[in-house]
């Protein structure tokens, strides 16, 4: 059923990219899932990177489940390592990742749905200084960079995965709560902490035969549940997803400033 609908999600992405070309790439490419890492290594998007006309690379590889992923088989890190620096304007790059993780050093790039998520919690006012965080999901994508970022605002951050003892008691006591596990309506109201704030990343498809495409999008958080506890909940979808995108737009920005010497 999960596989039918990813077929479904893909189907829709590919109707989607043939009808409008976004964004400032010169050269794209889809990859088959018996593509090996050196074919993409070798590839005229990723060996093109250090041109002057390029702004910035993305080599994000999506991962919807590790078993059922066409992209599994790939060697992420080498891939990640080829991007330049200067030019990684989705901030997985280990150098600005690292820069990310020490004080007194700054990265180039901030990975996107984090500073989405940072950049909500700033422009709605949410205070962020030693208050009590929880990030569920710990993925070098979202649950990893929110906690550093948060860290960096000064924030008492604790992840939450897998793997913990007690996680709805640990996440009760949270001010705020971001979450990314890729579990529908994992979080109800009693994980909640009256007043909270939470932000949700989580974006899942569940089987729904009277929508469009025979699927809707639904979040990590019981979203009902959430608005009658919660101070501020983000929806599934038109939440963080459109921050996303926004925050990729202005490391691409930042990236070509940069190129050209623009201060």
């Amino acid at each position: 059923m999960y596989r039918k609908i990813l077929m479904r999600m893909r189907m829709r992405m590919m109707n989607a990219t043939r009808k409008v070309v976004v964004g400032w790439a010169k050269e794209y490419k889809r990859y088959l899932s018996t593509t090996t890492t050196n074919q993409i290594l070798l590839s005229p998007p990723l060996v093109s990177v250090d041109l002057p006309e390029i702004w910035g690379s993305t080599s994000t590889l999506y991962h919807h489940h590790p078993s059922q992923s066409p992209v599994s088989h790939l060697d992420e890190e080498k891939i990640l390592n080829l991007v330049s620096l200067e030019k990684d304007v989705d901030g997985f790059h280990p150098i600005n990742m690292g820069n990310l993780s020490m004080r007194g050093r700054e990265p180039l790039f901030v990975p996107c749905t984090p500073k989405g998520c940072l950049e909500l919690l700033l422009r709605s006012g949410v205070e962020i200084v030693g208050k009590k965080a929880v990030v569920i999901g710990r993925s070098n994508i979202v649950g990893l960079p929110i906690a550093l970022l948060l860290q960096r605002h000064h924030a008492t951050v604790t992840i939450v995965h897998a793997c913990t003892k007690n996680p709805e008691r640990i996440t009760c006591e949270a001010d705020i709560v971001v979450t990314a596990a890729g579990v529908p309506s994992l979080i109800r109201s009693s994980w909640l902490k009256p007043g909270a704030v939470v932000i949700d990343v989580g974006t899942c498809p569940v089987e729904d035969p009277s929508a469009e495409y025979g699927y809707r999008l639904v979040g990590d958080v019981c979203y009902e549940e959430a608005l009658s506890i919660a101070s501020a909940v983000t929806p599934v979808p038109g939440g963080v997803g459109p921050m996303t995108i926004a925050m990729l737009l202005c490391n691409t920005l930042d990236s070509a400033k940069r190129l050209y010497g623009f201060t």
